[in-house]
């Protein structure tokens, strides 16, 4: 396998680890988008949220609150995003993992999205929440 989180997790690249436990893996994000941009990673390979089992959904929800406490402790921020990409267009590590970038005044960082509410209408929403309950129901 050709992961790099999972090279890292064998000791095989350096990576700045500042959480461990059995399941889970925090390390800093080479990219530091902002002072101290932490990723979590469930230590079973993972390749994203739709391969994510119930278990492994658990343990890296567990660990993120934990890891934001701290990053908060240790740095003050003003906020805190939580970060999750899945396939195309921004995942680029095909491992499941949580961004957790630490918001500071003009730090820079925008994560933009478009507003869509004037563009639907009551009709929109209805069909849109009847897709998704009944996908969930397919599911069972």
């Amino acid at each position: 396998m050709d992961c790099i989180f999972c090279k890292i997790l064998k000791g095989e690249i350096p990576a700045h680890t500042v959480y461990e436990d059995e399941h889970v893996y925090a390390f800093l994000d080479i990219s530091q988008w902002t002072r101290g941009h932490t990723l979590i990673i469930p230590k079973k390979h993972v390749r994203n949220v739709y391969e994510l089992n119930d278990e492994t959904a658990t343990v890296v929800a567990k660990a993120i609150p934990k890891v934001a406490r701290a990053l908060k402790e240790a740095f003050d921020p003003i906020g805190l995003n939580i970060i999750n990409n899945n396939d195309k267009p921004h995942q680029t590590v095909y491992h499941f993992h949580v961004h957790l970038l630490p918001r500071y005044e003009d730090d820079g960082v925008v994560l933009n999205g478009t507003n869509q509410q004037d563009n639907l209408s009551d009709k929109d929403y209805r069909q849109i929440k009847e897709s998704i309950i009944d996908a969930l129901g397919k599911k069972k």
